[in-house]
């Protein structure tokens, strides 16, 4: 029952990235978020991610991972608009 609830928790965070990220990709607007919210995120999912392989936590590794690709997709997009 508890995994069920990480993949839940899992779906729901990676999920809250997205509409951000196509936004940014299809308005290429970028003036509103911070780069270093964004720098911190993206650095703190790609620590979960590792931490995740290591305790073999498959929806940690799922959820930081999938998030981490949106998150640096909007990192990118903040640093090549500025």
């Amino acid at each position: 029952m508890i995994e069920i609830i990480g993949y839940f928790a899992a779906v729901i965070t990676t999920l809250s990235f997205l509409p951000q990220a196509l936004k940014i990709i299809h308005t290429k607007d970028t003036t509103s978020i911070s780069l270093g919210m964004y720098a911190l995120m993206s650095t703190g999912m790609f620590l979960w991610f590792i931490y995740g392989i290591y305790q073999k936590a498959l929806p940690i590794i799922l959820a930081n991972g999938i998030s981490l690709v949106f998150t640096m997709i909007i990192l990118i997009m903040k640093i090549r608009h500025r």
